[in-house]
Formats: structure tokens, C-alpha cells, sequence
């Protein structure tokens, strides 16, 4: 796939995504950083997103289903293959210096970040499934997470 195809699925998959994830065109342009107006032109497809706008999509939607089925996998890998010709995976072992495990249970662990304060939940294969930077609501996701894990 070649970035021209990219961008024109993408494009046909603008509005579909947003609702998806239960954005108004108000705050989907404001989270991806276009005028509204670019929005509605890119959602009734009368112009093609840009390259900068198709990665912003790719990377904040990252979790869309829609996105995750139109390309058959990660979204972001696939936009990384078709710019940089490879995709090159994190190396995040030293980011245990940043965290702070604040609770464990069910092999869930609820996390701290000491520097940019934000709170996550690693499920039981240490892969993050959550993140936020309110302290009740990650706490209330770790506590519901946890409580439908068998003993």
C-alpha cells in the first residue's frame, strides 16, 4: 500500500471513526487539530486529509475497530511501514525507573508516573489496557478490572 492509498481510505473512514469513539465534529477537530470545517470537508470527502492529519488520526484512534479491520492490524505500524519503509518497535525497558506500582491484584497492577502523572492499569501480561490522568477513574477501572478476574 502506498501513502495515496492510505490517505484515501482513511479519508473514507474519517466520520465513521468519530463516531466510533462518540466525538462531535467539534471535538474531533479539536483532538486531531483541524477547523471544523477541514473536518467536514474531509468526512464528505471532497478533500483529501494530509499526511499529517492521517498519522494524528492513526495515532490517537489507534484502538478504532474500524481502523484495526480497514487495514488488518495497527493503524500507526502500518502508517510507520509506508513512510519510513520499516516499523521500529519501542524499547521500554528502562521506563520501570517512571513508574510506580500503587496496587497488584489478580495479576492487574495499577501504576503511577512519577514525571508526566499519569496513572495506568497493566493487565496480567503487562501490557497496558488503560490510562488517565484522574486518579478516581483509573482506580474505579483497576477496581472493575480486577473484580471479574477469578481468584
Amino acid at each position: 500500500m502506498d501513502k495515496q492509498t492510505f490517505t484515501e481510505m482513511l479519508q473514507s473512514k474519517f466520520k465513521i471513526v468519530r463516531t466510533e469513539a462518540g466525538y462531535t465534529q467539534d471535538s474531533m477537530s479539536q483532538t486531531i487539530g483541524l477547523s471544523k470545517k477541514t473536518l467536514v470537508q474531509i468526512e464528505k470527502e471532497r478533500i483529501l486529509p494530509n499526511w499529517t492529519t492521517c498519522i494524528s488520526l492513526c495515532a490517537l484512534f489507534r484502538d478504532s475497530e474500524v481502523l484495526t479491520n480497514s487495514f488488518g492490524g495497527d493503524p500507526l505500524e502500518l502508517a510507520q511501514v509506508i513512510s519510513r519503509g520499516h516499523c521500529v518497535y519501542p524499547n521500554y525497558e528502562g521506563e520501570a525507573l517512571y513508574w510506580d506500582d500503587l496496587d497488584r491484584k489478580n495479576g492487574f497492577r495499577l501504576q503511577y508516573n512519577k514525571n508526566n502523572k499519569i496513572y495506568r492499569v497493566l493487565n496480567t501480561m503487562n501490557q497496558p489496557v488503560h490510562a488517565s490522568y484522574i486518579e478516581r477513574e483509573i482506580k474505579t477501572y483497576f477496581m472493575r478490572q480486577t473484580d471479574l478476574q477469578p481468584v
